[in-house]
């Protein structure tokens, strides 16, 4: 099928699509367990796109149940590696040939551009998949070093049911950053989607089962999270969970943890990343380019978004007028549109929380350079303006608080030390980005930020090779990369005495 090219063709497929709202447990689409759903609505106009299941703890002990027994059973948990791996392979190739519905359920529920959830949301998912499904048969045990009458061995197992909440602004990219190593190592998943978008996570399940991954292996409950999220969280029969989304969220479910089964928690959460600009910045225009793609892309609805530009006093004049140029190629858009750039915020809820937190920034003496205003309410759907403010200190509160929202504040610094005391000024420790033609002063900022990824010269670097996760309350554990597989095994030490 050739891809469309332009709104209108991406118009009428949106119109012919038969979406999906039900939750899916031990390989069947279902209601939820009350009978009760709510509206998902679209926000690049307003519109309910379907109605979908709102699952609680009924549904949550019947997916977990079936999740559990289907790993007891051992129908994939105990399948050879190398089938394992040609089913999530083929999982991966599912979401592939299925690019463009894939692509149009996220872009309707989330609003984000269709091109970008073409090139980075589905194309990333699958390359998740594939990733982890190609490392199953490439990662060994250990044997430890033992007399000559002993042998040590060290090795890993899957921890069991997996309980996954991830969040709305990457929710397919997301799941699968979880999904992939979880089902490699043999687990089984109750996958909880965002209530804002999940309508991808609801689709790929029927994917799963096609690719061959047994039924009641990977199990998708919608809802809220203050029920079937609190449900799983506090659940006793869950081993492992794992979650994507805000600090706050992530300190509660660390609570269920506790007063439950001492399940393990692993989380990625906020972040206020700082974009270091140095003087000596070898390219300030592509430093400029570079920093308004980091706030601007995917709405600002990003957690290593660059919101704070950090930018040494003698290029701070030359840099703002420069990315304030940059940001007119990421004025807001119709989604549907290929040539967007910006879409719609996650629903009117954020709207709101972006534009509170721009008036934040004016009433605590930030001084508004660009944007700030609503756009496209005559749409039905919720735009904003991407925002710059100069003259911010860290201080304020849009320089403090995530605001999940493209607005970029600039403040300004005098020489490293400054620049790093000023970054690490934060209970975050996600990301950071660092700007200069002097290897030894990036070598010695990079060791001393206090930040879980670093880029040095670019911006939101990296592919499934490279860990991701943070410091301090930007959370625990790591997506991507060979570590992430460590989140979903335990480690056994079997000792022989010969």
């Amino acid at each position: 099928m050739s891809t469309p090219q332009s709104r209108e063709q991406w118009q009428q497929m949106a119109d012919a699509l038969s979406i999906n709202g039900q939750a899916f447990i031990d390989g069947e689409y279902c209601s939820a367990v009350s009978g009760d759903s709510f509206d998902c609505i679209s926000p690049i106009d307003g519109k309910v796109l379907v109605q979908v299941a709102s699952c609680d703890l009924a549904d949550a002990d019947i997916a977990v149940a079936n999740a559990r027994e289907v790993f007891e059973r051992g129908d994939w948990a105990q399948m050879a590696p190398v089938k394992r791996k040609q089913v999530m392979i083929r999982f991966a190739e599912l979401l592939e040939q299925n690019q463009q519905e894939l692509a149009l359920l996220e872009t309707l529920d989330m609003g984000k551009p269709i091109a970008h959830s073409q090139s980075v949301d589905v194309a990333g998912a699958a390359r998740a998949l594939r990733w982890s499904g190609e490392a199953i048969d490439k990662i060994y045990d250990e044997i430890a070093p033992t007399a000559h009458n002993e042998i040590g061995m060290i090795t890993r197992e899957a921890v069991g049911v997996v309980a996954a909440i991830v969040p709305w602004n990457f929710p397919l990219l997301m799941a699968c950053w979880k999904l992939g190593p979880a089902l490699a190592t043999g687990n089984s998943v109750v996958l909880k989607p965002s209530e804002k978008s999940p309508l991808t996570a609801i689709r790929i399940a029927a994917l799963a089962i096609e690719a061959g991954i047994p039924k009641g292996v990977l199990n998708v409950l919608p809802g809220f999270g203050h029920t079937v999220g609190k449900a799983l969280g506090l659940h006793m029969d869950v081993d492992t969970l794992v979650f994507t989304g805000s600090t706050k969220i992530a300190k509660q479910l660390m609570v269920y943890a506790g007063e439950s089964n001492m399940k393990r928690v692993w989380l990625e959460a906020g972040g206020k990343s700082p974009n270091i600009v140095f003087n000596d910045a070898p390219d300030l225009k592509q430093a400029a380019s570079a920093a308004a793609s980091a706030i601007a892309f995917n709405q600002g609805e990003v957690c290593t978004a660059g919101s704070r530009l950090l930018v040494e006093a003698g290029v701070k004049d030359e840099l703002i007028k420069l990315i304030a140029e940059e940001m007119q190629a990421w004025q807001p858009g119709h989604p549907l549109d290929p040539n967007t750039t910006c879409g719609a915020v996650v629903d009117k809820q954020q709207l709101d929380n972006v534009l509170r937190y721009i008036r934040s920034g004016i009433d605590e003496g930030a001084n508004l350079v660009q944007g700030g205003q609503q756009v496209m309410a005559q749409s039905g759907g919720v735009y904003v303006e991407p925002t710059i403010f100069s003259g911010v200190n860290n201080q304020m509160t849009i320089a403090k608080e995530e605001i999940f929202g493209p607005v970029l504040s600039v403040i300004t610094f005098d020489g490293m030390d400054e620049a790093i005391s000023i970054a690490n000024d934060t209970i975050y420790g996600l990301a950071a980005g660092v700007w200069t033609a002097d290897i030894s002063k990036a070598h010695k900022t990079a060791k001393a930020l206090r930040s879980g990824m670093v880029w040095i010269n670019h911006y939101d670097g990296g592919d499934m090779t490279a860990p991701f996760g943070g410091y301090k309350q930007s959370g625990n554990g790591r997506d991507k990369s060979l570590h992430a597989f460590e989140k979903y095994t335990e480690i056994k030490a079997t000792w022989i005495v010969l």
